[in-house]
């Protein structure tokens, strides 16, 4: 599901985290975030959901304590370990299952109609999510024949789009261009042309030890939200304001440090079937 060779720069920085990654105060409001997602994804008890570039599993774990049976993708093998072993200590691990997989290049191939989660039982999933720049937003330096930086991002739309079932819900949050303008901080550097910001910072593992790191992420505007959700043929229904743990429908404003992708898969993409892959 990773080839080797294919070292993502996250993937070093997962794996000094580990547990740790669980300690910073953007992950502390996942209770209030999965309130708001499981009214507007109209998620129910028994119901499939994929969570892709879910981190050590903080959304898979509190869905799957509703009853919600998910599916959590990273392309960290560090994080993929600490959410099974977390699950298996709630006693959740009936309703979760944790991949190793690179989000960007989920959606079926063309050729030969299959995809990196080939089987995957689980699938269609009656919603997806991309939270907290875990897949989605999850930016890197542009490449030369990629210089606006929309080929990661989109594969990993289409490939989340792929994977539902016709009707099937959406959300994925993004970075606020105009928030990280507004207040960029002191080290930082934001390039307009792609949209990316890069942070000098320091993590910590559990043991409390710093290693210096560099953030990328892929920041946007909710206009630029809603069109590469459309090129890849998702169906947008709102973008909303939001931050860690304040999530709420709001109309987007310069002052939010997220935005919030609604959205679902149309209808009358064609029912799903395993012999077709997932596309």
């Amino acid at each position: 599901m990773v080839a080797d060779g294919d070292r993502h720069w996250f993937e070093d920085l997962a794996e000094h985290m580990g547990p740790a990654y669980l300690r910073y105060s953007f992950t502390k409001g996942t209770t209030s975030e999965v309130d708001f997602l499981m009214s507007v994804l109209n998620l129910h008890p028994g119901e499939r959901l994929l969570d892709v570039g879910c981190g050590p599993g903080r959304h898979v774990l509190e869905f799957a304590r509703r009853g919600i049976h998910v599916v959590g993708v990273d392309i960290s093998e560090r994080f993929v370990d600490v959410g099974t072993e977390m699950a298996r200590r709630a006693g959740l691990d009936e309703r979760i299952r944790f991949l190793r997989a690179d989000a960007r290049s989920l959606h079926s191939d063309a050729a030969t109609g299959s995809s990196p989660l080939d089987p995957l039982p689980e699938a269609p999933f009656d919603a997806a999510i991309s939270l907290c720049q875990g897949a989605f937003g999850l930016g890197g330096p542009s490449a030369a024949e990629d210089p606006q930086n929309l080929a990661a991002d989109e594969g990993v739309l289409a490939g989340m789009n792929s994977l539902l079932r016709p009707g099937g819900r959406l959300a994925v949050s993004a970075f606020s261009s105009y928030f990280q303008v507004r207040w960029l901080e002191s080290g930082d550097v934001f390039d307009a042309a792609s949209g990316i910001n890069v942070e000098s910072t320091e993590v910590r593992d559990p043991q409390g030890r710093l290693a210096a790191a560099s953030l990328w992420t892929t920041c946007y505007t909710p206009r630029e939200l809603r069109l590469i959700a459309e090129r890849v043929g998702i169906v947008v229904d709102a973008v909303h304001s939001v931050a860690p743990g304040a999530y709420a429908a709001a109309e987007p404003t310069t002052d939010s440090q997220e935005f919030l992708l609604l959205g679902h898969r149309s209808a009358d993409s064609g029912a799903f079937s395993p012999d077709q892959g997932f596309g």
